[in-house]
């Protein structure tokens, strides 16, 4: 499967909206685009996950990065709308403690 990028403007905020899967096929692209917009100083991101089935430990180190790019150039970015099975990822890593994340989790499908 494949990961369709959707970016748009809301406001102040880049929303980036994903639907499909990231895995180590598809995570050098979603890389190159949130890092691009995080690069930004006082940059605000939020990454909308609602229609993410699938994600492994190469998803992860895309936010991972995103975070530690953040942090360094003072931008931010929120992920919302995360599926329960991607969330969890996040829980068992323990990355939800430091990663700004919304409480909207939806049930897998």
């Amino acid at each position: 499967m494949n990961l369709y990028i959707e970016d748009y403007q809301e406001g102040q905020v880049t929303v980036i909206k994903l639907s499909g899967e990231i895995d180590a096929y598809t995570a050098p692209e979603l890389k190159e685009k949130l890092l691009g917009y995080l690069q930004e100083e006082g940059a605000e991101v939020q990454v909308d996950l609602e229609k993410v089935s699938y994600m492994d430990s190469t998803g992860l180190g895309v936010f991972i990065s995103g975070l530690k790019t953040s942090n360094e150039v003072n931008s931010s970015f929120t992920l919302v709308n995360l599926q329960e099975n991607v969330y969890r990822l996040f829980n068992i890593t323990g990355l939800n403690d430091v990663m700004n994340i919304e409480n909207t989790i939806r049930g897998g499908k």
